[in-house]
Formats: structure tokens, C-alpha cells, sequence
């Protein structure tokens, strides 16, 4: 199998990913919800109802676990990672966002008139962190059980 069908042929990898897209999409339609107003730029930032980096971590943690064994060492490796990604989600970008709201206003406060203003929504709050971490396997999983790879979904297609 040459590089480039191999790519193809791994399951985790594009489930994983495509509930982090899942998740990115969401955020639009949640953020609707909440102030009334269609913003697709949303789609492409960081930050938001639910955590694409959750569910791209949980995702490939749980595809990994169902994959190679739920007491595989891999397995543990891929949960301690998720376990940090999710925990910088919560913790260390959402109190950088909180820091960049305070800048943000002692700025305007010494300069009225500067352009600087820095990104505030970086982090998420727990229960955002909580729904993106729910929606990896929930895409993930039934997507490599009853799916497989995206090679295999192509070859079904075509045959």
C-alpha cells in the first residue's frame, strides 16, 4: 500500500477529524442560538460551545482505545494527552482570554484611540470543554465500526 492510500486508509485519523469539523460547524449554530445573529467567521476560531480540540482529542483517544485495546499503552499515552488538551482548553487559554479582556480595556483607557485589541475568546468554559469531549466519540466511533476508513468508504462507493 503506497503512502498516500495508507493516509487514506486510517479510520482514526479522519473520524477524529471530521468531529473537530463537526464541532467547529456547530459553534455557528450555537452561537445563533445565543445572540440571534449568523456568524460563519466563528467557524474558524478558537474558543466556543463546543471544544473542536475536545472532540478531536477525545475522538482519536476513543478510536485509538477501540482500536488497539482500551489497556493498551497507547491507549493511556493518547488519555493523558487528552486529559491536558482539555485541561489547557479550560484552564490555561481561558484565563489568557480573560487576560486579554483586562488588556484590552486598560488599553482603550490609556490610548482611546488604538487599533491594538487582542483576542478574547481563547479558552472554553468546563461544560464546552465537556460537549466537544463527548462529540469525538460519538462521531469517531460509530464512523470506524460501521464506516471504517475513508478508503474503504470510497471503495464501497465505487464497487
Amino acid at each position: 500500500m503506497s503512502e498516500f492510500s495508507a493516509f487514506f486508509n486510517n479510520s482514526i485519523l479522519f473520524w477524529s477529524l471530521l468531529s473537530c469539523l463537526l464541532a467547529q460547524f456547530l459553534k455557528i449554530i450555537f452561537n445563533f442560538f445565543s445572540t440571534g445573529k449568523m456568524n460563519f467567521r466563528i467557524m474558524f476560531e478558537t474558543g466556543g460551545m463546543p471544544s473542536s480540540h475536545s472532540a478531536l482529542i477525545t475522538g482519536a483517544t476513543s478510536g485509538i482505545g477501540f482500536e488497539l485495546g482500551f489497556d493498551s499503552s497507547i491507549f493511556a499515552l493518547a488519555v493523558a494527552i487528552a486529559l491536558i488538551v482539555m485541561y489547557d482548553a479550560s484552564g490555561v487559554r481561558k484565563s489568557a482570554g480573560i487576560q486579554a479582556a483586562e488588556i484590552n480595556k486598560l488599553s482603550k483607557k490609556l490610548e482611546p484611540k488604538s487599533e491594538v485589541i487582542l483576542k478574547e475568546t481563547l479558552g472554553h468554559t468546563k461544560f464546552e470543554v465537556i460537549v466537544g469531549s463527548f462529540l469525538g466519540p460519538l462521531i469517531t466511533l460509530p464512523g470506524m465500526f460501521f464506516l471504517g476508513s475513508p478508503l474503504k468508504i470510497f471503495n464501497l462507493i465505487i464497487n
